[in-house]
């Protein structure tokens, strides 16, 4: 039996660490993660919870109190944003490396500078290669339920590797939706107990953590990392098979919308995703055949499941809430492209750099997006039949040195 409740993004979380009822939280306040400690410590010092709660003077130190705990044996939580996840930096490689499946509520902020206190995803994105598997969020609901997910998923044996769940901030974070949450009890037996093989207090097993990893050693130790990687995968989807039978919602890499005719799709992250679909609804009723696909597991990045799903589709936009200074475009759109590279029938792509530091995406953005996609798919049609026509942006950028690059790479909702 589920229960219905209005909440927050940040409560929602901050609801489903209350029922795993971990041992430690380490955490440090910042915007717009602040709330999740808030509630949490409450949750300590009212006795519902048997948590040792730290609080630290900085990021970098939270998750070296997580690392300490983890190694110790204990199952560890923590919660920041932004330029906190930038403090802990040098940590979070450790805490993967030394293989420690913390589990982190990551609420997406834009970085500094300059100063900005909204969402996007420069934090997560920035963090992509530091060995931590990703989970993405479009709502409050899948905020709680992914979380809860995470915990499995990290301490499952063939992982054993940290955890950061994603959302937006404000959007979702501060927003109060009615979502569905679980009995504790229900929480406490799908997450289990903490049964490390190894830790640091282990006297009948001893072990080191954080030695010096000499020449012979750190490739090997690496390797090993990367696998580990690799078989999150088939764990990611056991768990979300067994997180279905127990409350009926299902997960997977990633959720496909109206895709099964779609001529042309965007590719998008968290709580856009919701407005993709009102836009799709509203093209649909205009006989405009578009579809999404909302990206859940970014690392985890499931290759061989997107180039399948997109191979074939006439044009994608992948839409990145976050510029990577590459220029070429945005995190998202190399992974989601480099999917797509070996496709004998791969789609025109197309990359959306949007909603920096905050900026409103309506409806008629993503509208837009999606006519300008239509249009080079009819570009597209009428080369095929042998006639040379140039799209309007072609033949706006046509006379530019730097055309190729500007062609499929546009920053959305610009002003100029």
């Amino acid at each position: 039996m589920s229960i219905r409740e209005r909440m927050s993004g940040n409560e929602a979380v901050a609801t489903a660490m209350r029922q795993i009822n971990p041992d430690v939280m380490p955490a440090f306040p910042i915007t717009p993660s602040t709330e999740i400690p808030q509630y949490f410590s409450k949750y300590v010092a009212d006795g519902v919870v048997n948590t040792e709660f730290i609080p630290v003077e900085s990021e970098h130190s939270a998750m070296s109190a997580c690392i300490g705990s983890q190694a110790a044996g204990a199952r560890t939580v923590t919660a920041t944003s932004s330029c906190g996840l930038a403090l802990m930096w040098e940590m979070l490689y450790v805490a993967s490396s030394m293989r420690l499946p913390i589990t982190m509520a990551l609420i997406n902020r834009a970085l500094t500078g300059p100063i900005n206190i909204n969402a996007d995803h420069s934090d997560s994105m920035g963090a992509r290669d530091t060995g931590w598997i990703q989970i993405y969020s479009e709502t409050n609901q899948e905020a709680y339920d992914n979380y809860i997910q995470a915990v499995r998923i990290a301490e499952h044996p063939s992982v054993q590797l940290p955890a950061m769940v994603c959302q937006d901030g404000f959007i979702t974070s501060h927003a109060v939706e009615c979502i569905e949450i679980l009995e504790d009890e229900k929480v406490k037996k799908f997450v289990g107990e903490y049964e490390p093989e190894d830790y640091l207090l282990n006297s009948a097993r001893k072990i080191a953590h954080g030695p010096y990893d000499t020449a012979a050693y750190y490739m090997e130790h690496k390797v090993q990392q990367a696998h580990a990687m690799i078989n999150a995968k088939k764990v990611i989807k056991d768990v979300a098979k067994e997180y279905e039978e127990l409350t009926g919602r299902k997960y997977s890499f990633f959720e496909e919308y109206k895709m099964s005719d779609a001529d042309v799709a965007i590719v998008v992250l968290n709580s856009t995703a919701g407005t993709a679909k009102a836009a799709i609804d509203e093209l649909r009723a205009e006989g405009k055949k578009v579809g999404l696909i909302k990206i859940r597991v970014f690392r985890p990045f499931p290759f061989d499941e997107l180039k399948h799903t997109l191979s074939g589709k006439k044009v994608i936009g992948v839409m990145d809430k976050c510029e990577g200074f590459s220029a070429a475009g945005g995190p998202l759109f190399a992974e989601v492209r480099s999917a797509l590279y070996d496709s004998h029938d791969r789609p025109e792509i197309f990359n959306y750099v949007y909603g920096l530091g905050g900026r409103d995406v309506t409806v008629d953005s993503i509208k837009t997006v999606f006519n300008e996609l239509l249009h080079e798919a009819h570009s597209k049609d009428v080369l095929e039949n042998g006639v040379e026509i140039l799209s309007h942006s072609e033949q706006i950028l046509s006379d530019t040195n730097d055309f190729e690059v500007r062609r499929v790479y546009r920053h959305l909702g610009v002003r100029g």
